[in-house]
């Protein structure tokens, strides 16, 4: 009994100082991080230059990349974080023992499980937007002026993905990674229509709040006076307002156009009714029709 609880924790001790020397021994990922001249940073496994333009491949088989423009790029550093590693329970002695060779052998034989492709951007803020019930053009436009539409942005201030929520508000809305592209547009697309219904769908005032905080619009009682939440405000709202305009013209247009097309076959058969009578008319009277009246004698 002894002898194996002293084999126990030998084996315990000995798996301890394995996951040790591994996370030692373990290299620093190869990711970098680009910084943007706006104060953005881009996490990325590699790059490549292409004239004016700087590919960053944001996963390690080149599925994912973003494209910035090079003179945007002030500089790189070495993402040295590392995954933290998960360690079996303390107080389970058995999860600690060393596996035996039937389990290594299960292993090897398993499958790698299967990674789900993302659904599209446009499917998931077409998703979000019925959900809050929000015009997806005005989403984008929102995304849009957030990050340009990259999925790993991070701001300054520490904003984080497509609509650029901070951490205290991703934890009240639920969004546990900022990151994952239907998380966060989902959590966002929740905000501005909270926001939305806070000032009674005024979206100037939404808008502003989205950008500088409901604090500061209530300070102010409108549009706070900083030149960065006027400007995001100002963007938004022309980019959807031309959106609008656009739609508009268009489906005017399919609408003139579909009036010519249903007008057309009324207008060749009043044409050819018009024509009808005239040629009646030009037409000889049949002869049986014509009875000669004589003048009586």
């Amino acid at each position: 009994m002894q002898a194996r609880r002293i084999a126990t924790k030998a084996g315990a001790l000995f798996f301890v100082l394995a996951v040790a020397v591994a996370l030692l021994a373990r290299p620093a990922t190869a990711a970098e991080l680009a910084i943007l001249r706006n104060g953005f940073t881009i996490r990325h496994e590699h790059r490549l230059m292409m004239g004016t333009t700087t590919r960053l491949y944001l996963a390690a088989d080149d599925s994912n990349f973003t494209d910035v423009p090079t003179d945007e790029i002030t500089g790189y550093e070495k993402d040295l974080s590392l995954p933290v590693p998960v360690l079996p329970p303390a107080n389970s002695r058995a999860s600690i023992a060393a596996p035996s060779v039937f389990a290594k052998s299960e292993f090897a034989k398993s499958e790698p499980a299967k990674s789900v492709p993302a659904p599209p951007l446009n499917e998931v803020v077409n998703l979000a937007s019925a959900t809050y019930h929000l015009d997806p053009d005005l989403v984008n436009s929102v995304i849009h002026a957030e990050s340009g539409f990259n999925a790993h942005a991070v701001s300054p201030k520490g904003a984080r993905g497509l609509m650029q929520l901070m951490p205290g508000t991703a934890s009240q809305l639920g969004v546990n990674d900022s990151f994952d592209p239907q998380a966060n547009v989902t959590g966002g697309s929740r905000y501005l229509r909270e926001l939305l219904e806070r000032y009674d769908f005024d979206l100037v005032k939404a808008l502003a709040a989205y950008n500088a905080g409901p604090e500061r619009v209530e300070q102010y009682r409108g549009v706070p006076p900083f030149r960065e939440t006027r400007a995001y405000v100002a963007r938004i709202v022309h980019e959807y307002n031309t959106k609008k305009t656009a739609q508009e013209k268009a489906a005017k247009q399919k609408a003139a156009s579909a009036r010519a097309l249903s007008k057309a076959p009324n207008k060749a058969a009043n044409k050819a009714a018009s024509k009808a009578p005239s040629r009646a008319q030009r037409a000889p009277k049949p002869a049986g029709t014509t009875v000669a009246v004589e003048s009586p004698r």
